[in-house]
């Protein structure tokens, strides 16, 4: 485990072949990222990351988290139920007068 500005991370290694790696970027920084990134789309498709983690992953905030998605095209994980479940905290929250 790595200390990454104050945060604990964990360093994962993927080993691909020259040919292929360069498919994800001239650099290592570059194929990390674009690595990383690519990882977080699919688990967030997946419903296995919420945009909030992946933001953490990406380290952006909640609001680049979603322009980051927007822009690839990933529809917003929000259902008919967190709908219902927003609603009901907002009567919660604001009762009607």
């Amino acid at each position: 485990m790595v200390r990454d500005a104050n945060r604990d991370v964990i360093e994962v290694i993927i080993k691909l072949p020259d040919t292929l790696a360069r498919i994800f970027g001239e650099t290592p920084e570059t194929r990390s990222r674009r690595l990383a990134e690519d990882a977080a789309i699919e688990e967030y498709r997946a419903g296995r990351l919420s945009q909030r983690q992946v933001g953490e992953m990406l380290n952006l905030d909640y609001w680049q988290a979603e322009r980051f998605l927007a822009e690839r095209g990933v529809p917003l994980n929000y259902s008919l139920n967190d709908l219902q479940a927003d609603r009901v905290t907002l009567d919660e929250v604001l009762p009607r007068r």
